[in-house]
Formats: structure tokens, sequence, C-alpha cells
């Protein structure tokens, strides 16, 4: 009869292997969470003069509620989400709409001028259009013959 050493942590490190592969494969095990776990929803784009962010942000009541900073061609937006006009005796069975903080920052796709940004906020989208900087450092040099 062969001796079989005990190993009492046997069970313990088959329960880590399943939990890290749970969590590796976490957000394909429920599809409908976003992997931005509550973080706007951001659109990039880029046309020829400027960079165009769209955001979806549903409840914003008053422009503090959110801040917009770019600093070193990083778009950053923060604020909050505050449902003041629901009732606080009601009982919540479900809630899925994103309320409290919120914090996002993007690197952009070119470098932007802080000069002449506008944004818009309307029906739950938050856009903010930044002129692109122009950065011609190439120089043609005229050479002269003498």
């Amino acid at each position: 009869m062969a001796l079989i050493p005990h190993n009492p942590f046997h069970h313990l490190q088959n329960l880590r292997r399943e939990l890290d592969r749970f969590f590796l494969d976490f957000p394909m095990n429920f599809p409908e969470i976003d992997a931005t776990m509550g973080m706007p929803r951001i659109d990039i784009y880029e046309t020829d003069t400027e960079i165009i962010a769209r955001c979806d942000l549903p409840g914003l009541e008053k422009k503090e509620d959110v801040n917009i900073e770019i600093e070193n061609n990083i778009l950053s937006l923060s604020g909050t989400i505050q449902r003041t006009n629901e009732k606080k005796e009601e009982r919540v069975h479900l809630q899925e709409r994103m309320t409290g903080h919120f914090r996002r920052t993007i690197t952009l796709p070119s470098k932007v001028s802080t000069d002449g940004v506008r944004a818009t906020y309307k029906n739950g989208v938050l856009e903010i259009r930044m002129p692109k900087l122009n950065n011609e450092t190439k120089k043609k040099i005229d050479i002269d013959f003498v």
C-alpha cells in the first residue's frame, strides 16, 4: 500500500484556480455589464480641424454637475449624477441607471488647443469640440547660391 501525503490546502488551491478563471472571464460571463463598469461611455471622432468627444451622461440636471478639463493632450470628465426628483420612500426593486460620482480620462488622438473648446449638452449626450493645434514645425529652407 502506497502512502499519499496529505495536503490540507488542496481544496483551497482548486477554489483559487476557479476564482481566477472566473474573474479573468468576468465581462464575458456577464455581457450586460460594460467593461467600463459605471463609467460614462465616450466616442471620439477626428476631423481635419477638430477632435469631437461625445459622452452619454443621462440625468445631468445642471452644468455645475460636470467638470471638463484638458491638459497635456488628455481629456478628463468628472462629475455627479444626482437623481433628486425621485422619492426616497419608494421600494427599489431594480436600479441600473448610473448615479453618483463619475470620472473618465481619455488620451486624445491629436494635440488640441484649449482655446475655442465648445461643450454642449442635449438629450443626455455631452458633446465636446476641441480645435486641433497646427503643429507645423516643418519649414522649407531656401538656399542662397553665391
